[in-house]
């Protein structure tokens, strides 16, 4: 049955509040040394996207799903592929189209509710290991994208598990949430992002000879005087996905609609306190399948959930949990304790 439950979480004393725990892993965290292989997966439409492998023992696959304006070497991603690589696990890291450090060669992009990519790279390893234990993670918009892709999959998807952490569920609220007091700073820096990465995209598909793609981001007019994730998702999002307008991207593309329908143990972590939404995102229990497991901490702002005694000794808590939830649902999966080398570790960076 659904569980909901308050986490055993405790933000660090000396990170006690939600901004601190959600800038301290972007401006000071020093990224784990790993080591990767990237594979450049053929999209349907002939465009793109780059995955990033970590691991080569025969071991279980576990996806990776960044956040907005993430890649697979957002911080949070690689210390999660080395917190995985300890305990025995394969992953590939998936690069939204465009922020694998390469520009794609369509105008599309993504956005929350995309969940082709996902399914294409999900199919391609089952087919080519159909026997692998397979689970996924997402964060903040990949969370959303993936929980969306397990409601939408239902049972059709074999995946022993998938965690989602601070997930924007409805997207409304949350653009709603980014428009007051302090949150304007996150706002600002990641709209100040998105246009600068609409327009050097579109000067580079221009060079390179990608004439339509580049005509249908210059159809978007210019996008300087755009201030919030209402305008952004509107001109941009509803310019080049088919959808009416931005109120009809957010009511289809919202996440917490699809939570009824997923069949994969889920484990969903969100913050209370995470500035990026506001406590009415998170669902109530029976909004919930009997599939998820919904753990609800005090603190712990955006992707941070930063716990440690000493000041500038972290301990990158979601690195212990989602692990040790994997571990568990691995050996629920096999009928049996889990083989995996489970070298589940206090993790500082």
């Amino acid at each position: 049955m659904a569980l909901s439950t308050e986490s055993t979480f405790e933000p660090a004393w000396w990170l006690v509040n939600a901004h601190l725990q959600t800038l301290w892993p972007a401006l000071f965290r020093r990224a784990p040394n790993i080591s990767v292989q990237r594979e450049r997966m053929i999209t349907q439409d002939h465009d793109f996207i780059d995955l990033d492998w970590c691991g080569s023992s025969p071991g279980p696959i576990v996806i990776l799903i960044h956040g907005l304006t993430g890649s697979s070497r957002s911080g949070y991603i690689v210390g999660m592929q080395r917190a995985l690589l300890d305990c025995g696990f394969r992953s590939v890291a998936m690069n939204f189209r465009g922020c694998g450090g390469e520009f794609n060669v369509s105008a599309r992009c993504y956005h929350s509710g995309d969940t082709e990519d996902l399914h294409q790279l999900y199919a391609a390893l089952r087919q080519r290991e159909p026997d692998t234990p397979i689970a996924a993670i997402g964060y903040s918009l990949g969370g959303n994208v993936l929980l969306k892709w397990l409601g939408e999959q239902g049972g059709a998807v074999s995946l022993f598990a998938a965690a989602a952490i601070s997930v924007p569920l409805l997207l409304n609220l949350c653009a709603d949430r980014m428009d007051l007091g302090l949150s304007r700073i996150y706002r600002n820096r990641l709209i100040k992002d998105l246009k600068r990465y609409i327009e050097d995209k579109r000067a580079y598909l221009r060079a390179a000879g990608y004439t339509e793609a580049a005509e249908k981001l210059e159809q978007l007019g210019d996008l300087s005087a755009i201030r919030s994730f209402w305008e952004y998702d509107d001109r941009v999002i509803a310019g080049l996905y088919p959808f009416r307008d931005v109120h009809e991207y957010y009511r289809k593309a919202s996440s917490r609609q699809f939570l009824k329908a997923i069949q994969v143990a889920t484990l969903l972590i969100q913050a209370q306190d995470d500035p990026f939404m506001s406590p009415a995102v998170i669902p109530k229990v029976d909004e919930l399948s009997p599939a998820i497991r919904l753990e609800i901490t005090r603190g712990g702002g955006h992707v941070g959930f930063i716990s440690g005694r000493l000041p500038g000794r972290p301990l990158y808590w979601l690195e212990q949990r989602i692990p040790a939830f994997l571990v568990e649902r691995l050996g629920s999966e096999t009928g049996g304790p889990c083989a995996l080398p489970t070298r589940l570790k206090t993790v500082e960076q």
